[in-house]
């Protein structure tokens, strides 16, 4: 199963992410995505790293998402990827689009485009459940500086081609889950 798991900041999602990785029964790699480039970084990451189950196991990977993905994935494991957001802003600044942006060029970045698709295209191929955590940040203002906004269109994007081929997705408040999409199945379980 894929699953999608979207929320604002500290509205709970990677909680509940972790939630279903241990209801899996499975065999839960979490993938991180973050860079811990300053205290205040180091500090978010040491406290998801504190809370986690100690027979997780735990990969790093900033860019190539989808390739990392195929080498973990199996029937057994799930695997939970914190999270998207991150990554993309990642993406953005290893390649040129952040920089394209920032110079009011038309955004040509063969990184980003080419590590999304990978991604979109795999999820579907992948054994085992996959949990997805990104965060919703379409509900603000827009952005003033020409990268914030570029950043805030791709998260959008990027999170409406994640849940389209995600079985089940779910929107987080106020540490409440709202379930956006799901199957039959899981539909007939609840």
């Amino acid at each position: 199963m894929k699953e999608l798991i979207l929320g604002g900041a500290r509205s709970g999602k990677s909680l509940l992410a972790e939630q279903r990785a241990r209801e899996s029964n499975l065999k839960v790699i979490y993938l991180a995505t973050a860079q811990a480039l300053d205290g205040e970084m180091a500090r978010r990451v040491a406290h998801h790293r504190e809370r986690r189950p100690a027979d997780w196991g735990c990969v790093e990977e900033t860019l190539h998402l989808a390739a990392r993905l195929r080498e973990l994935a199996a029937p057994d494991t799930c695997v939970l990827i914190d999270c998207l957001t991150l990554w993309l802003s990642n993406l953005l600044f290893a390649g040129q689009a952040a920089a394209q942006a920032e110079a009011g060029e038309a955004i040509a970045c063969p990184l980003f485009r080419d590590e999304t698709a990978a991604l979109i295209d795999m999820l579907p191929k992948l054994p085992g459940h996959i949990i997805l955590v990104s965060n919703e940040v379409g509900w603000g203002i827009v952005p003033m500086h020409p990268v914030s906004r570029l950043f805030a269109d791709e998260q959008g994007r990027l999170n409406q081609r994640v849940a389209a081929v995600c079985e089940q997705v779910t929107l987080v408040a106020a540490g409440l889950p709202l379930s956006l999409k799901q199957t039959a199945a899981q539909a007939a379980l609840c």
